[in-house]
This record gives structure tokens, sequence and C-alpha cells, in this order.
């Protein structure tokens, strides 16, 4: 009787252990998904305001009077009026921005009403005691390779080229420009492109142009677009009287391509790679001609075209990504 009650006890006591054990390990497991189903909100909600209020950056550190030299935007534009003021009154707001150069290439000059509005908005955003200078560079020409012509006052090494319709957070623009003074002879962008050589063909000198999608299937890319990159003024006059005029009356003729013509040119000359900045990009305009069919295929022909021109391709794959990793939760 003993023996049977004593063998109660422990198999009572074996059954409470059991039960506290599993108690506390089904009690670890909730908090696990409380914590996970937390932080997934949070990221959910920071990502979200980001995106729905594109001007709402993330605070930049401060600088010392004594930092380099600031940068010089260059906005190509073609009579969307409404876009250039939304990103002239964007961009003015970056703390190291020196001026602002519009591309116009309209039969038009500027109307004087568009002229007022610009320079009252850089005028209503100084900067330690500094305006931003605005610039209208007037061509008589309608041409793409206008974007890259020779600008003679251009104060600032570096160049920020960028089109009217896309808008970056001034804090992503910042950390590109930083990641270009590490590297300044070098293009430096938010638009990453990819080449591959054609194994479809027997000719071992034909390539193919990949867009985004290209670049997020191989982990790979060779260009990024001057529609949002950073790169040495000195490559202004490379373009307009080094490099081959054969390419920019391609580019003129064809209304396409200037972008690759500019990443050839840039990997010709320091045989090194780009470098891909990540950043939130907003697209505040219709879509433009890469949504047109056949565009991966114009874009091959240029590829192909430039690579007969050069004798060789000049381009460079890689993998590396400069990513700020302030803004993120892992890196």
């Amino acid at each position: 009787m003993r023996g049977s009650c004593c063998g109660w006890n422990r198999r009572t006591e074996q059954r409470f252990r059991l039960l506290a054990i599993s108690t506390v390990k089904s009690v670890k497991i909730k908090l696990l998904l409380c914590c996970c189903v937390a932080l997934t909100l949070l990221a959910f909600s920071m990502s979200a305001s980001s995106f729905v209020v594109w001007n709402n950056q993330t605070p930049l550190p401060p600088r010392s009077p004594d930092s380099r030299r600031g940068y010089s935007i260059v906005m190509n534009t073609w009579k969307r009026y409404d876009l250039l003021k939304q990103s002239i009154k964007h961009y003015s707001s970056c703390p190291r921005l020196e001026s602002v150069h519009i591309v116009w290439s309209e039969p038009n000059p500027p109307s004087d009403i568009l002229l007022k509005f610009l320079h009252h908005v850089v005028k209503s955003k100084p900067k330690d005691g500094r305006q931003v200078k605005l610039r209208f560079d007037i061509n008589k020409e309608d041409s793409l390779n206008n974007r890259f012509k020779e600008i003679k006052d251009l104060e600032t090494d570096a160049v920020f080229s960028i089109d009217d319709d896309v808008i970056f957070p001034c804090s992503s623009v910042e950390f590109a420009f930083d990641v270009w003074q590490s590297a300044p002879d070098t293009m430096v962008g938010f638009v990453p492109r990819v080449h591959w050589m054609d194994s479809l063909k027997d000719d071992d000198n034909k390539f193919s142009y990949g867009g985004w999608w290209s670049v997020w299937w191989t982990g790979t890319y060779s260009m990024v677009l001057s529609k949002a990159a950073f790169f040495h003024k000195k490559y202004f006059n490379i373009y307009t009287n080094e490099m081959p005029s054969s390419i920019r009356e391609y580019v003129t003729k064809n209304r396409n391509c200037e972008d690759i013509a500019m990443s050839f040119l840039v990997a010709n000359a320091t045989g090194a790679p780009p470098i891909w900045v990540k950043g939130k990009i907003f697209e505040i305009g219709s879509t433009g001609i890469s949504s047109l069919g056949g565009h991966s295929e114009r874009r091959t022909e240029c590829v192909n075209r430039f690579v007969a021109v050069y004798g060789r391709m000049p381009l460079i794959s890689t993998s590396v990504k400069a990513v700020d990793s302030r803004n993120i939760w892992f890196w």
C-alpha cells in the first residue's frame, strides 16, 4: 500500500513537471510570436509612412562647415513644367546642393512666369547664408546629347544628373554623394542595368541589354542610368569633344541611349564598374519610352552599335551595392 502510494506521488510529480515545462515553452513561443508580429508591424508602418510622403526625409547628421564642396544638379526636362517645379522645390532643400542647371531644349525659351516661380523657390531655401544658384542652359537643337554638353560656369566637380520626373529623398542623394566622393572617377547611381553576352548567336561579340528584372534575377549590373547618377564634370567635355561623333549622331537620330553612351564612356576611361546605391525612387510623371514596345530590343541594338565603335566591350559587371545602414534594420 505504501509502495503504491509512493508510486502514485512520483507519477503525479512527473505530470506536474511535464505540465509546467510545456506551459513555460508555450509562454516562450507566444512571447516570441508577439515580438515578431510587433517588429513586422513597426517595419511596415515605417515603410508605409515614407512611401506615402516621399519628402518625409530621414534627419541628416550635422556636417562641419569645412566639409568637402557640394554638388550641382543637371536636370533634363521637356515640356513638363509642373514636374519641373515640383522637382526643383524638392531638391533645393538638399543640404550640399550648390547649383541647379536645367537643360532646356524646347523651341521657345522658358516663360517669365516659370522663371519667376523657380527663382523664388530657390531663394526661399537659403543654406547657411547662401542660396542655391539656378541656371537655364538653352540649346538650339533638340537632342538627348544636350544633357551632357559641357557647362562653362559649373563650379563643382560633382554632378548629379537627374530627370525631372523622379524624386529621391535628400538623405539618399547626400549618401550617394558621399559614396561618389570615395570614387570620384566612377558613376554612382540609383538605377542599375546590365548587359550579357548573347549565347544564342554565333558571334561572340553580340550582347543583350537587360532592365531591372534582369538585374534582380542575376544579382549583377554593369551600368547605372544617368536619369539619377553622380559623375565628375570632366565627362561632359569628354562626351562632347572626345567621344566618337558617330555615337552622338546615333543618339540624336534615334532619340535613345545617351545614358548607355555615358556608361560606355566612363567605363572605358576608368576600367572599373559603376556603383549602385540603394534608394527609394518616386516616379512623379507618366510612363516614358521604357514602357513602349520594343524598348529592350532598341537598347540591345545601341549596346552592340557602341561595342562596334569602341572595338570592344568596356562595361564591367559587378554585384556590389552601397547601402545606407542608418535607415535599415538589418544589413
